[in-house]
Parts: C-alpha cells; structure tokens; sequence
C-alpha cells in the first residue's frame, strides 16, 4: 500500500485577483440596483416651491379651521368595487352637493396615482364603480357645494379584498 500525498494547490495572484473581483461586482452591483430603484420610485416631492408654499400656510389654516367650523363630515365607502361619498352636515342631514371629484394616491409610488369625477346617485350620495387595489392609499376629496368654498377632505384609507378596512 501507497500513500500519496496530496499536495495543497497554491494561492496565486489570480485567486486574489478574482476574490477582489467578485466583491467590489457585488458592491458595485447592489449600488446600481438601489440606485435605480430609488430613481425610478418615489420622487419625495411634495410640494414645487417651498418658499411659496410656506407664504400660503396662514391662509390655509384659517381656510381648514373655517371648514372644521361647519361642522359638516364626509363619508367615504369602498366596497364590491363601488366607491361612494356623501357629506353630511352637523346634525346629520346631508349636504346639498353639486359635484365630487376624488384623487387616490399612494403614500410612496406616483405611479398608481388617479384622479376620478363621481357621478350622483338618486339618493344624493356620488359613487362611481371601478375597482380599487388593494393596499394603502391617501384619498382627497373635493366636494363642490353651492354658496360655500370646496369642502375638501383627506385621509388615509386602508383597503384589503376589495372594501375599506
């Protein structure tokens, strides 16, 4: 019987060479994915001109104070793909409204953003039938009402199966 010894190969400067090549690819590679995922995602604008809008902020406030002062609540359903909204005042009776117009936006991602004119039902209330996706979602609502400034109204609605959760 024979043993042979096994000789160990040795390190060159190409293992080196190809060690140090695979990770700066692999760092080099997850930088350009992260890099066109945040371009192509979210662009973190929230308004155009910060100085014009920081100038406006007074007026807005004392705009949303004289609407919280009405008293009036809006009522927002999603279910079996219909989208519906009423406006009711204080006591409860519902607001004489002309039209609603609702934009559906994503808290991170533009891409989904949509805007769409409900259209009045017979009982006073505007709907509109189209599906909504599942998910998180920040719903502002414009509801044009005679006589009075536009009530508008935002919120942050969850939806899960087609209805509002």
């Amino acid at each position: 019987m024979s043993t042979r010894a096994i000789q160990p190969k040795a390190f060159t400067g190409r293992h080196m060479l190809a060690i140090m090549v695979a990770f700066f690819g692999v760092i080099i590679a997850v930088n350009l994915l992260m890099a066109t995922f945040a371009r192509t995602s979210w662009t973190g604008l929230v308004v155009q001109n910060t100085y014009v809008a920081s100038q406006q902020f007074n007026e807005r406030v004392a705009k949303q104070r004289a609407q919280a002062a009405l008293g009036w609540e809006g009522r927002l359903t999603v279910a079996d793909g219909e989208i519906s909204y009423s406006l009711a005042d204080a006591t409860g009776t519902a607001v004489a409204v002309d039209s609603v117009t609702a934009s559906f936006r994503r808290p991170a991602y533009e891409a989904e953003d949509w805007q769409v004119a409900l259209q009045r039902r017979p009982d006073g209330a505007f709907s509109i039938v189209t599906p909504l996706r599942d998910g998180i979602w920040i719903v502002s609502t414009e509801a044009t009402v005679a006589n009075h400034q536009p009530y508008l109204e935002a919120r942050r609605i969850v939806v899960s199966d087609g209805a509002l959760k």
